[in-house]
């Protein structure tokens, strides 16, 4: 029964999150920025959204099942940890949730470490500003290897399709979230980053010093961070001094669609 709602809903439910989330974001960036931008912001949320409308067109095309289409069908046949033990709802969906987190933590890791996966991430890491539409600026090959991954984590996990629709719907909420330009107050920002990632903690990811973009790799929670120990509270020249982005990236033809999907063939180190 569950099963069914959720794949029926779940397209609706998901643009619906999305939508609201974006302008929910955007008209708080309008109302209380935390930086001044640099950029053109018609320039990059123009060639962001078109990036994140042809990554989700692709992922239609390529993809014969979604990820809650194959919870649903690990559970039908068996498949995976959760489908085999004897647990409330209740407590496989949280546990799901906060497993598959820290499956994407793990990922993002290895993005940064290994040369040929920070090729294509680095498209991420380029944009000159942070913003809500930065929080799904991602090179095409870098989501079908997310989808991939993904894939074989709710395989291996078993999770059920609630747990699948609820992680998908809040880390694309959070990373909007955390990714956006606004200011939150600092001791709201100092309790809420105990638990999970805020917009000033993941700010200090997308700067230009190697040792800060090697640091706040988590999405939504905190957590991990601190267990792995690549937490790092606040960057060297503050939110207001600190540059973001890459330093070998920062012409303005960068920020457009064509060079965004040609950027990993681009030979610039780091």
């Amino acid at each position: 029964m569950i099963n069914e709602w959720v794949m029926q809903h779940e397209m609706a439910i998901r643009l619906i999150c999305f939508f609201g989330v974006l302008g929910l974001m955007a008209l708080w960036e309008i109302l209380a920025p935390r930086r001044t931008l640099i950029a053109s912001k018609t320039v990059r949320w123009l060639n962001n959204l078109g990036l994140i409308f042809l990554n989700n067109l692709l992922l239609r095309v390529i993809f014969p099942i979604a990820a809650v289409s194959l919870a649903v069908l690990a559970q039908q046949q068996q498949w995976g940890i959760f489908n085999n033990v004897d647990l409330p709802m209740w407590a496989v969906v949280t546990i799901s949730v906060v497993l598959l987190d820290g499956a994407i933590y793990i990922q993002h890791a290895l993005f940064h470490a290994l040369p040929l996966l920070w090729r294509l991430h680095r498209m991420h890491h380029a944009d000159l500003d942070l913003d809500v539409t930065s929080g799904a600026r991602f090179h095409p090959i870098e989501i079908i290897l997310s989808m991939l991954i993904k894939l074989a984590v709710i395989l291996v996990l078993g999770p059920p399709a609630l747990a699948v629709l609820l992680f998908e719907i809040i880390l694309n909420a959070m990373a909007m979230f955390n990714h956006s330009n606004i200011a939150l107050p600092l001791k709201i920002d100092q309790v809420l980053r105990l638990m999970f990632v805020t917009p000033d903690m993941h700010r200090v990811h997308h700067s230009v010093i190697k040792t800060e973009f090697d640091s706040n790799f988590g999405f939504n929670l905190s957590i991990w961070d601190r267990l792995f120990g690549t937490y790092l509270a606040q960057p060297t020249a503050g939110h207001q001094g600190m540059k973001i982005g890459l330093e070998q990236f920062r012409e303005p033809r960068y920020l457009t669609l064509p060079w965004l999907l040609i950027q990993p063939f681009i030979k610039k180190s780091p």
